[in-house]
């Protein structure tokens, strides 16, 4: 399959810069998976599609503010952007500017209160980087770092928590789970007691979910690596919602990819975490997901090809084309839609 199978035009003035005020107030865009038939609605509408015995399955990880802003000790400013923890104190980062940020380069942040030391240059230029400082780095980062949100936005956001979803947990991602962004904890009540059950994986985003597809076959694109969890209890939840015959609806395309890596051939799953560089594209045979809560995805990216693999990819671009001619938002901060 080709690339440019996977390309719509965007206008640019449809790329959401900001989050809405009210997190369910955003459109929804329902796309019947099986005629390919639409429906305009918001996102509070969300109950119609779900019934007693269904599960949503979410993504709980929650977005590192994972920017951090400082200057050499030698002079000038510095940018870096943590990207993995190697453990003992030393990440994985991206660097700016590169050129000065050379292995034994030393940094501080916050008056000194993370101070840190450039090790040696790793793969893409990257940088390992040894952190020095007192007390717990993850608070020290929740003070100092700023959000990493995604290139495509320009504006700066006045409230950090609207990167983040209501039921966000388990610090690690470098991006948010957008599609859960537009759940309240109201709205997740009103679900439960409609009997709809929900449970949660854990994947840490990475940055490599914006990393564009260069083949021109998709086939022959290295997929990114990420680390996810299935706890006890969701493998729990979503093996008695398969036996008693309801659907399971990931919210998001990384909740998506955490059980499709993991599920056995009938749907069902395991207690277990790892990694996962799962590549899922049209002919694609889904284990575990029924239907899937997603936003609008970029050209050309591997995230409209994995919901061209649930719905279709003709279904999909006539979606998309339909949305582009309603002006909805796009991307991260935009609106949502329900593939079932």
């Amino acid at each position: 399959m080709k690339k440019s199978d996977f390309y719509f035009d965007l206008p640019e003035e449809l790329i959401a810069q900001t989050p809405i005020k009210e997190r369910d107030h955003s459109r929804l865009l329902h796309l019947d998976k099986i005629t390919g038939e639409t429906e305009d609605l918001h996102f509070y509408d969300i109950k119609k599609f779900l019934k007693p015995g269904d599960c949503l399955v979410m993504n709980d990880s929650r977005v590192l503010p994972a920017r951090l802003l400082g200057t050499r000790l030698t002079g000038g400013a510095v940018e870096l952007l943590l990207l993995r923890d190697l453990g003992d104190d030393r990440w994985e980062c991206l660097s700016r500017p590169g050129r000065k940020t050379k292995p034994g380069t030393e940094l501080t942040f916050g008056d000194g209160e993370i101070t840190a030391t450039v090790e040696s240059v790793a793969e893409e230029g990257n940088r390992i980087v040894k952190f020095h400082y007192e007390g717990i780095f993850l608070e020290k980062l929740e003070k100092l770092g700023k959000m990493p949100l995604p290139p495509y936005i320009h504006a700066e956001l006045k409230d950090s928590e609207r990167y983040q979803t209501v039921y966000s947990k388990e610090l690690g991602s470098a991006a948010a789970p957008t599609a859960g962004l537009h759940f309240t904890t109201e709205l997740m009540d009103e679900l439960r007691e409609m009997g709809v059950k929900i449970a949660f994986v854990t994947l840490h985003v990475g940055l490599g979910t914006f990393r564009p597809v260069k083949e021109d076959e998709i086939e022959d694109h290295p997929m990114h690596s990420e680390f996810c969890i299935i706890p006890e209890e969701t493998a729990k939840i979503v093996n008695e919602t398969k036996a008693n015959g309801g659907r399971i609806i990931s919210v998001g395309t990384t909740s998506c990819r955490t059980l499709e890596s993991f599920a056995n051939e009938d749907g069902t799953l395991p207690v277990t975490s790892g990694w996962t560089n799962i590549f899922i594209y049209p002919g694609y045979k889904f284990k575990c997901i029924d239907g899937l809560i997603t936003n609008f995805h970029l050209p050309e990216s591997t995230l409209i090809m994995l919901v061209s693999a649930l719905a279709g990819r003709e279904h999909i671009l006539n979606a998309y084309k339909h949305a582009v001619e309603e002006r909805y938002r796009f991307f991260s901060f935009g609106d949502a839609m329900i593939i079932i």
